[in-house]
């Protein structure tokens, strides 16, 4: 128990790196907060500053939910009859600390990006299929939220068809969709009343 209780305190913390902030602040003088849609993540990174501070954003993101339910297993055995649940644990503070970053007064990004990487770093095959959908989804309609909402609502149906016999692991696929949902709520809002914005892959200067 100790082991678990140190690893989701390291989890939150690597997960408290506000990556968009501090690439921002550093690389480019702002505060990427106060710009855009005032998101602290990957796409207010791109619309804002371009894909050059997008990219190594998105990246270290996914890395940030990746890294410790990965690792995990070198610390602790898994949870009786359930391998995936000490995962789960771990990898939802990683979550939590970028959605309320220490590093950063509490505000940070919406999640999707950590949360794909702690799906990777539990279940791969689901995490990539989930994936593939956010990416066709965008694709055809350009809008980030809408494809991060679809591949979380096809997550659990991943998980059922294509993953271990885990209750907990699909409890979890579920309460992501309510995650989501609740760090989208301003996007759903704009999404209905047609406001929401695309994202454009025109060249910036």
């Amino acid at each position: 128990m100790f082991e678990l209780i140190v690893l989701c305190v390291v989890s939150y913390l690597l997960g408290s790196i506000p990556t968009s902030v501090w690439v921002g602040k550093w690389f480019y003088g702002i505060d990427i907060r106060e710009h855009g849609s005032g998101n602290a993540g990957a796409t207010n990174t791109f619309r804002v500053l371009g894909a050059k501070a997008a990219v190594p954003v998105f990246l270290f993101d996914v890395a940030k939910g990746f890294m410790m339910p990965f690792v995990s297993v070198y610390f602790i055995e898994s949870f009786p009859n359930d391998p995936y649940l000490y995962k789960i644990i771990i990898g939802i503070f990683a979550v939590v600390g970028h959605i309320f970053p220490l590093f950063a007064n509490f505000k940070g990004g919406k999640g999707v990006a950590t949360l794909l990487g702690m799906t990777l770093g539990i279940s791969p095959l689901p995490s990539l299929l989930a994936f593939s959908v956010f990416i066709i989804v965008f694709m055809i309609f350009r809008y980030v939220s809408l494809g991060s909402l679809t591949a979380a609502v096809f997550f659990p149906f991943f998980i059922y068809f294509f993953s271990n016999d885990s209750l907990s692991l699909w409890i979890f696929a579920v309460v992501a969709i309510v995650l989501l949902f609740y760090t989208h709520r301003s996007n759903i809002k704009r999404l209905i009343n047609g406001t929401e914005n695309k994202i454009s892959f025109r060249k910036r200067n």
